[in-house]
């Protein structure tokens, strides 16, 4: 049986999402070594990779279970009583056998926040503070990456994909409980994009924004931290 978890996860202590041969400290290496412990030996694949710091609500992955595991509610449990504090399985539930987290995907949103100020020890690893800003620019210039785009100006270098356009659905942000909350829908994101366009609305202006979009000049982009970044939810 092929099952969709729906798994949340606090990404600051771990070297990203995605299974690697050099550690087993990522995500999916901690979820595939308690899987194996409790005989499941199918490789789980995730709806995409997140990077070392960034969090998710609502990451997708799917696998396939030996026939013995048949109870999810059960499966839930166990996996959560097992896995670290860090890492929660929001759902578990039967797909289809041609259901794949990645491929099926059809829109991702994440959500970016923000806050003005000095940091401190009980918000850093979540929030990324920036001593100044004006949420009016953030408001207007946010909006100019709506729409279909050539991205490839905000990709991390060495990636490889066969296209850098992308489009996206929604862009916008808004004040939340004294943080600023910034809404990316796109289709799909290029590696490090996200980081690099809120990299970009924290230090540049309306008219380089627009130039680096149009692909009309390069200007250099520091990323933004990736404490701040969250997966929220696939769309299917």
């Amino acid at each position: 049986m092929r099952c969709a978890l729906n798994i949340a996860y606090n990404g600051t202590y771990y070297l990203g999402s995605q299974s690697q041969t050099q550690t087993p400290n990522t995500i999916l290496g901690n979820l595939q070594k308690v899987c194996i412990q409790l005989g499941i030996y199918s490789k789980i694949i995730a709806s995409g990779r997140t990077d070392k710091g960034v969090h998710a609500t609502g990451q997708i992955c799917h696998m396939d279970l030996p026939s013995f595991w048949n109870d999810l509610v059960k499966l839930k449990k166990v996996l959560n009583e097992m896995l670290p504090t860090s890492i929660r399985i929001n759902t578990i539930i039967a797909v289809e056998d041609n259901f794949h987290a990645r491929y099926g995907a059809k829109q991702r949103i994440y959500r970016y926040i923000l806050k003005e100020g000095l940091s401190n020890a009980f918000e850093n690893d979540f929030v990324t503070f920036v001593k100044e800003l004006s949420f009016d620019e953030l408001e207007k210039n946010i909006k100019l990456f709506r729409g279909e785009h050539n991205f490839k100006q905000f990709m991390k270098t060495g990636s490889d994909v066969k296209s850098t356009t992308r489009v996206i659905y929604k862009a916008f942000g808004y004040r939340h409980k004294g943080s600023i909350v910034l809404h990316f829908k796109a289709n799909g994101f290029l590696r490090s994009q996200i980081r690099l366009m809120v990299g970009a609305l924290l230090q540049l202006n309306t008219e380089q924004i627009k130039e680096q979009l149009a692909c009309k000049n390069s200007y250099k982009i520091k990323p933004a931290p990736s404490n701040g970044l969250y997966l929220a939810k696939i769309k299917y």
